[in-house]
């Protein structure tokens, strides 16, 4: 089968096409696996991460892509959630131990034997890929498969950092950086909390743009201050000065939640600004995001589907999966990106 690999672990700037592509064995399914058809997958930033080796390293070739719609065409011994011809999704969540603290009390994105698609196993930037079948989830018909990509990652940790914020309607929330991500959020926040406004902090003046496109009141650069403080703010930038201007934008009692698997660098300089009493006293927070559950990828699907909450997005050929990745790591961001790996044909 057709798919792009991920043969070793480098900088972009020293190999901007890191990506190859390449025809390796189609999969079969194991045990309570089921064997997908992929029609699209979404491109994330952890895949810049998992490339420039910030995250737990995989076992190299890999195939990358987590945000996975496709169509069931073959089930191994034991299924019994899913049927051959099912369209569903795969997230960032590959498989977890199931027995542990964590997953016996709906944190499984904290279980010490996390498995991610994409990183632990081959993900979805090829045309198969085997999931367990207690880890896909099927797809709202009223959404298109490059609809339905970018929530399946970008949304659903969206709809985990909005619920770690503690948000209530009415509310003030700051956002600090404006992707795929940041533009799910801001949709989601508007249908489920009316009255709440939203600000948010980019560098890029075409995110700020876009922001106010979609609704936020104010929009402006990472170190500038809005007009009034934050009850809460959600973080999805990759570095940290956005992290050390944050907290100084929170009202007292506030919460910063940093919704990234991984920063690019330690920026030294900019947390050693970081003063208890400018930045944290007056009972401010700092909670992190790890992972997802299948509970926030299902909860939104459901969500985006009732709602009518749809990503802007940018599709790619799979062939073109270096040019994405390129573009997002350089900040060339409206919305998600997608790459279309198949056709789906309906009827």
């Amino acid at each position: 089968m057709k798919a792009m690999i991920l043969p070793k672990l480098g900088s972009f700037k020293d190999n901007p096409q890191p990506l190859e592509s390449a025809d390796i064995p189609k999969p079969s399914p194991g045990k309570k696996e089921a064997l997908l058809r992929v029609f699209v997958c979404g491109v994330c930033h952890t895949e810049l991460d998992e490339i420039e080796g910030r995250t737990p390293p995989p076992e190299l070739p890999v195939v990358l892509g987590h945000q996975v719609v496709g169509e069931v065409v073959e089930l191994g011994e034991g299924c019994e959630r899913l049927q051959k011809g099912q369209r569903v999704g795969v997230a960032w969540i590959y498989h977890a131990c199931g027995e542990c603290e964590y997953c016996t009390s709906g944190q499984e994105n904290l279980c010490p034997d996390f498995q991610a698609t994409g990183r632990d196993a081959n993900g979805g930037y090829a045309e198969y890929m085997t999931v367990p079948e207690d880890y896909a989830y099927p797809i709202p018909d009223t959404l298109e498969d490059t609809e339905a990509a970018p929530l399946l990652c970008a949304g659903a940790i969206g709809y985990r950092s909005v619920r770690l914020a503690n948000l209530e309607d009415g509310q003030n929330l700051g956002l600090t950086g404006f992707g795929g991500s940041g533009h799910l959020v801001i949709k989601m926040v508007r249908y489920k909390y009316p009255n709440a406004k939203v600000y948010v902090y980019a560098r890029n003046p075409d995110e700020r743009a876009f922001a106010r496109e979609l609704g936020a009141v104010w929009a402006g650069d990472t170190t500038d201050a809005a007009p009034e403080k934050m009850h809460a703010i959600i973080d999805t930038t990759p570095v940290w000065k956005p992290v050390v201007e944050a907290l100084k934008e929170l009202r007292p009692g506030g919460r910063l939640v940093i919704n990234a698997i991984r920063k690019e660098s330690y920026d030294q300089k900019y947390l050693e600004k970081i003063r208890y009493e400018g930045h944290l006293w007056m009972e401010r927070e700092v909670k992190s995001v790890a992972n997802v559950t299948r509970k926030d990828v299902s909860e939104f699907l459901q969500l985006a589907a009732e709602a009518g909450i749809r990503p802007d997005y940018q599709e790619f050929p799979l062939e073109e999966a270096n040019t994405a990745l390129h573009e997002l790591k350089n900040q060339k961001i409206r919305g998600a990106k997608v790459l279309r790996v198949a056709e789906h044909q309906k009827g």
